[in-house]
C-alpha cells in the first residue's frame, strides 16, 4: 500500500482531533501531518475531515476509511510487540505495567533485573489504563482484583495486596485513636472519591463510617497517601508502605476481607520467550519477600 503513511496520519488526526496531537503521536512535524491529509483527500477525491477552530472532525467518508485504518494499525502494533519479544536473549525493551500504587514494590525489582541484564531497557507504565497485551502494548502486567479474563492471556497468582487502616502521628496527637470499631464514626477519614469503589476495604469503611466523616477524598493513590501522612484523617495504605515508616499507627487489626489478589499476566504468544520467562521467574522469586 503506497499511501499507508498518509492513512496512518489521517487515523491519528481522527483519533486525537488535532494536527498537533497527531504530530506528537507520530513524531513528525505538524506540516507533515497537514501534507499527508491533503494528499490523501486529493487522491481519494473526497473530504475526510471538517476543519474547525477546535480541530478536525472526520466526515462520513473519513469514518469509513478510518475504521479500516484502526484495525490495520492495531494489527501492526500487535505484530511489532510480538516480534520485539521473540529474541533469544534478555535484551531490547521490557515493558511492564501496573497500578501506580505498586511502584514501591516493583521499581526496585525492575532496577535490579536491568542491572543483571545490561542489554535491557525497562519501560514501566503505571496508571489505571488497561494496557492491551494482545496488541503488544506491554510484555508483562501486574493486576489487582478479580482474576483477569481477557482471552489468550496467561494468568498466574502473585500473592495479595494487604491493606492497613492507619493514622499519622500528627492525626493521633490532635484526635487520638478510635476505641474499637464502634468509635470509628466520630473520627475523620481519607478515602477514595469514587462512591462506587469495588475495593473490599473501601466497602468495609463505607459500611461503618458516615460519608460526611470522609473529609478528604481523591482518586489518586499518591493523594491518599499524602493526605494520611499529613494528618488529614485515618485511611488505608498498603502494608508495604506502612512497614517502611515509623510515624504511622495502625487503627485496627488487619482483616482478611481487606486483601486484594495480585495477578501476573502475560500474553500466550510471549509467555515462553526468553526475556519474559526470565523476568517473571525473577519477579515471582522476589515477590515472596513482599509484606502481606
Amino acid at each position: 500500500m503506497d499511501n499507508w503513511d498518509e492513512i496512518r496520519t489521517a487515523y491519528q488526526v481522527a483519533r486525537l482531533g488535532t494536527v498537533s496531537g497527531a504530530a506528537d503521536a507520530l513524531g513528525v512535524h505538524h506540516a507533515t501531518v497537514i501534507r499527508h491529509v491533503d494528499a490523501l483527500e486529493s487522491r481519494l477525491g473526497v473530504k475526510l475531515f471538517q476543519r474547525h477552530a477546535r480541530g478536525y472532525t472526520a466526515t462520513e467518508a473519513g469514518r469509513d476509511l478510518l475504521q479500516v485504518a484502526q484495525v490495520t494499525d492495531d494489527q501492526f502494533t500487535q505484530l511489532f510487540g510480538r516480534i520485539r519479544g521473540r529474541g533469544d536473549g534478555v535484551t531490547g525493551e521490557l515493558v511492564v505495567t501496573s497500578l501506580a500504587e505498586l511502584s514501591p514494590l516493583l521499581t526496585p525489582i525492575l532496577i535490579d533485573f536491568q542491572r543483571e541484564n545490561p542489554g535491557l531497557v525497562v519501560r514501566y507504565l503505571t496508571g489505571t489504563r488497561l494496557f492491551r497485551l494482545e496488541y503488544g502494548e506491554a510484555h508483562v502486567a501486574i493486576r489487582t482484583g478479580a482474576s483477569p479474563e481477557q482471552p489468550d492471556n496467561v494468568v498466574q497468582p502473585l500473592g495479595t495486596q494487604g491493606m492497613a487502616l492507619v493514622a499519622s502521628a500528627a492525626y493521633v496527637a490532635r484526635h487520638g485513636l478510635p476505641e474499637g470499631a464502634a468509635d470509628l464514626a466520630r473520627h475523620w477519614f481519607v478515602s477514595d472519591d469514587e462512591t462506587t469503589s469495588r475495593s473490599p476495604f473501601n466497602r468495609w469503611l463505607a459500611d461503618l463510617v458516615p460519608r460526611e466523616r470522609i473529609i478528604f477524598r481523591t482518586a489518586e493513590v499518591q493523594g491518599l497517601r499524602d493526605a494520611i501522612l499529613a494528618g488529614a484523617g485515618i485511611g488505608f495504605m498498603p502494608r508495604w508502605n506502612v512497614a517502611a515508616r515509623d510515624d504511622l499507627h495502625e487503627v485496627a487489626p488487619a482483616r482478611p476481607e481487606w486483601e486484594t489478589p495480585l495477578w501476573l499476566v502475560t500474553h500466550v504468544d510471549l509467555h515462553r520467550t526468553t526475556k519474559v520467562r526470565a523476568f517473571t521467574a525473577y519477579l515471582k522469586d522476589r515477590a515472596r519477600d513482599w509484606p502481606r
